[in-house]
C-alpha cells in the first residue's frame, strides 16, 4: 500500500473565480480507504470534484495513475475511475441490471452476453445478485447505493469515489455498507476516496483521513482517524472527532 495512487501538488481548489482552497498537497495511496473530512462548505466535495475531473484545478497539478488530469489525457482517466453520488443516481426507468450493464456499453466492445455476465458478477460482489430484475424504487436506500457501487465497478476502475454512501441511511444499514466497503478493498484491492462526515464510518473504515478548513482555505490534518482524533492540536480537529459534525 505504498504507492501513491493520486497525487496532489500545490492545488488549489474551487471555481473560476473563487478559490475554496489553497496550496494543497497530499497523496492517496494504491489500496487505502482515504477519507474527505470537513465541515460545510470546507472544499471536501470540490477536492473531490476536481479527482474525478469533473472541474479543472485552478492551480497546481493533480495526477491519478501517473496521468495528469488534462484535456489530453481526460478519456484514459475517465475509464480508471469509479464514482457513486449520495443519492446513488440510478436511473429510475432502468433495472438494476441494466443501470449496472450502461457504462459497458458506453465504453467497451463487449457483447451483450458479456456485460450481462459481468454486471450479474458485479452485483453478486455487492451482495445484491436477487435484485437484479428489480427497478431502482423496488429497493431499499442502502440496495440503491451498493446498486450504485456495482456500476462504479463497471470498468474495473482503479479508484471508487464515495460520496456521502452513508447519508440517508439506518445505522444498521450504514454498518453494513461500511462492512461491504471493506471487503471489496480485501477482496479485490480497491482504492476508495470517501467524502463523509459520519465518525462510526470513519474510524471503522478508514485508513487515512485529510481534514480541510472553510476560514482557513486549506488543509489542516492529515493521517489515521486514529491519530487525528488523540494526538492532533488543532482544536478544530480535536473538536470534530471528540464532540461529531461541525457545521460551517
Amino acid at each position: 500500500m505504498e504507492e501513491a495512487l493520486i497525487v496532489l501538488e500545490h492545488v488549489d481548489a474551487g471555481y473560476p473565480g473563487t478559490v475554496i482552497l489553497e496550496d494543497v498537497s497530499l497523496e492517496i495511496k494504491r489500496g487505502e480507504v482515504f477519507i474527505l473530512l470537513g465541515g460545510s462548505g470546507c472544499g471536501k466535495s470540490t477536492i473531490m470534484k476536481h479527482m474525478i475531473g469533473l472541474n479543472p484545478v485552478l492551480a497546481g497539478k493533480l495526477t491519478l495513475a501517473g496521468l495528469e488530469w488534462t484535456a489530453k489525457n481526460r478519456a484514459a482517466l475517465c475509464r480508471k475511475i469509479g464514482v457513486m453520488y449520495q443519492s446513488g443516481a440510478l436511473f429510475g426507468s432502468m433495472t438494476c441490471l441494466q443501470n449496472v450493464m450502461l457504462p459497458m456499453e458506453e465504453f467497451t466492445r463487449l457483447s451483450r452476453k458479456e456485460r450481462r455476465e459481468k454486471a450479474l458478477r458485479l452485483l453478486d460482489d455487492v451482495e445484491l445478485a436477487d435484485a437484479a430484475d428489480k427497478m431502482p424504487n423496488e429497493i431499499s436506500g442502502g440496495m440503491r447505493k451498493r446498486v450504485a457501487i456495482a456500476r462504479a465497478m463497471a470498468l474495473d476502475p482503479e479508484v471508487v469515489f464515495l460520496d456521502e454512501p452513508s447519508a440517508g441511511l439506518d445505522p444498521i444499514t450504514s454498518s453494513a455498507l461500511d462492512d461491504l466497503i471493506l471487503k471489496l478493498r480485501r477482496e479485490k484491492g480497491m482504492t476508495f476516496v470517501v467524502v463523509t462526515h459520519e465518525l462510526s464510518s470513519i474510524f471503522k473504515i478508514g485508513d487515512r483521513a485529510a481534514m480541510f478548513d472553510k476560514a482557513r482555505r486549506g488543509l489542516i490534518a492529515l493521517g489515521t482517524p486514529q491519530a487525528l482524533r488523540d494526538t492532533c492540536e488543532d482544536g478544530f480537529v480535536r473538536k470534530f472527532f471528540n464532540r461529531g459534525e461541525i457545521h460551517g
